[in-house]
């Protein structure tokens, strides 16, 4: 009979094979309660947030009576009176920066900047800091903060005085995490800077994307310096007994003009884009009116390439009758860019103005008044 018993030493192999498993059961079971044991304490420090309720994102707005009303305080008038107060602002996030414990935000409304400093607190936790850093720039959000008064001052903001502490902060509208462009990119000045960034936006990027090209502090000041000028024009005019007046944008006739016109389909017919309201300001002078002035579009169809030739543009036009000399005319049209320049000297639009010179500094013209 044949005995089928393994050799000792094959026995003593076996074992220690079966040892080193069972080493390794008890190793991996070891790191699975560690791992556990660590998810359960990050449950616990989660819970334990002494900033929840203070962040997050907000519910769709869908005009309900019942929402939190909450008062908010323009960027443009924060400055040193209000250090000390607690305030609420609703501003887009154009910048964002983390360091360590703190996250740096720059909001933005219209062409003004204040920065706002989220800083781990007894009130502030690291979760509410990193929830700040990780929101998608161009986001539309809430903030509560105190006014803090700074007093090296804060290069970059248009509110350099001031910085905002952070203890709420709610996004109201989020923005997409890639944009096509960057507003800082958009806003840089055209000039060579060999010491700074050279990231330039090309124009076609810019006309692709115009929504968030308007939103420079260029375009923004150029858009109001254009509604300032408008506004003046009419009030000007206004008080020296001028009456407005709009005039019709198509013609049924070629005008004959000095000018090239469009000519568009009206119906079975062709219809010509106004070049000027030359002929319906003389219309109404001869009809009595005196003084008449009108702000509205002309259409030119030159096909050129220059900046002064414009197909389109906004004509401020004025006509009035003159009692013995064309002299008359001449002296109320200087007094009116006189006046207008004056207003600009001691008016808050002059801020817009020197924004969009600090971009564009060859696209603007400077003055001086006395």
């Amino acid at each position: 009979m044949v005995d089928n018993k393994p050799p000792e030493g094959a026995q003593k192999t076996e074992s220690k094979k079966a040892l080193k498993k069972e080493a390794k059961k008890a190793e991996k079971a070891q790191k699975k309660a560690e791992h556990k044991g660590s998810n359960q304490k990050e449950n616990v420090a989660v819970e334990e947030d002494v900033s929840a309720g203070k962040y997050g994102n907000l519910p769709l707005i869908q005009s309900d009576p019942s929402s939190i009303q909450r008062i908010f305080t323009y960027i443009k008038d924060l400055n040193k009176s209000l250090a000390g107060n607690t305030v609420w602002v609703r501003a887009r996030l154009h910048t964002q920066r983390a360091r360590g414990k703190q996250c740096f935000i720059v909001l933005r409304q219209r062409e003004f900047t204040v920065q706002a400093l989220v800083n781990v607190s007894d009130t502030v936790s690291k979760f509410m800091v990193k929830f700040s850093s990780s929101i998608s720039k161009e986001s539309i959000v809430d903030l509560e903060a105190k006014v803090a008064e700074v007093p090296s001052g804060v290069a970059g903001c248009s509110q350099s005085d001031v910085e905002l502490v952070v203890s709420q902060i709610w996004v109201v509208s989020a923005s997409a995490p890639q944009l096509p462009l960057q507003i800082e990119d958009a806003s840089r000045p055209e000039k060579e800077d060999e010491e700074g960034l050279n990231i330039r936006v090309n124009q076609d990027t810019r006309l692709d994307n115009r929504i968030l090209d308007l939103r420079t502090p260029t375009n923004q000041a150029l858009f109001r310096l254009e509604a300032g000028v408008c506004r003046l024009f009419r009030d000007i005019l206004t008080k020296k007994g001028f009456v407005e007046f709009h005039s019709p944008k198509l013609f049924q006739q070629h005008p004959r003009g000095g000018a090239n016109v469009f000519t568009v389909s009206y119906f079975k017919g062709s219809a010509y884009l106004a070049q000027s309201p030359q002929l319906y300001k003389q219309m109404a002078i001869a009809a009595d009116f005196e003084k008449v002035f009108t702000v509205g579009a002309v259409f030119r169809a030159e096909d050129s390439n220059t900046h002064r030739h414009l197909t389109e543009f906004t004509g401020l036009d004025l006509e009035m009758a003159f009692q013995y000399h064309y002299h008359e005319v001449m002296l109320t049209i200087g007094n009116l860019f006189t006046e207008i320049l004056k207003d600009y000297a001691i008016s808050t639009v002059l801020k817009s103005i020197w924004l969009a010179n600090s971009i564009l500094p060859n696209h603007l013209p400077s003055w001086t008044h006395h």
